[in-house]
């Protein structure tokens, strides 16, 4: 495979290599650690921000407690494929369309919680247990929010600079507990991330 079509791989990637590369200036012979570093810091991103932000298919399953409006773990949703009630004995069965829709609309691209909101003949006697969800959910690489890309940017360019041992901004070491460790995320980074982080309750 040549540099070219590395380089239109799909990459686990809140920017695209090809962009990260023309903004710092990196050659194509630094292709293996700019991919490195693209990737780790969206991991990481995502694991602070508790979200998977990139678009891709979810199976979830919620159990049914009585209410017929259920929230979706991730966000925002782009598509739901299928619904289905799970009931302890009888097979499971799909749930057409007509009998559920998002809150907000699928397809927009609000930062907040998404939940499927079910007609009340869903629950109809004898009831389900839970419900199995299909749906795609997530930023896709066309729709990313610019403060999300700059994080990622910045927090790649970040770490690429340790890696060549280039210690710049907020790379140096900090004392706690009498131990020296190394900040994992600069702070312009987290602040750029906090409106995107899940709220634990």
């Amino acid at each position: 495979m040549d540099t070219k079509e590395k380089s239109k791989e799909q990459l686990h990637s809140l920017i695209p290599l090809d962009d990260f590369k023309a903004l710092l200036g990196v050659d194509d012979r630094e292709d293996k650690l700019s991919r490195f570093c693209l990737v780790t810091s969206t991991l990481t991103i995502e694991r602070f921000c508790r979200r998977q932000l990139l678009r891709k298919t979810h199976f979830e399953y919620v159990d049914f407690c009585g209410d017929l409006v259920i929230p979706l773990k991730e966000y925002p949703v782009f598509k739901v494929e299928a619904a289905y009630s799970l009931f302890s004995i009888a097979p499971s069965e799909f749930i057409e369309p007509d009998f559920y829709q998002v809150i907000p609309e699928c397809g927009t691209i609000e930062d907040m919680p998404f939940c499927l909101s079910f007609s009340p003949a869903v629950g109809r006697f004898p009831g389900p247990i839970a419900f199995k969800v299909v749906y795609l959910a997530g930023y896709s690489n066309r729709n990313i929010p610019q403060d999300l890309a700059a994080a990622c940017l910045e927090l790649a360019a970040w770490n690429m600079n340790r890696y060549k041992g280039r210690r710049i901004g907020m790379t140096g070491n900090v004392r706690k507990g009498g131990e020296s460790f190394e900040m994992s995320m600069p702070s312009q980074v987290r602040q750029l991330l906090e409106p995107y982080r899940r709220k634990v309750i």
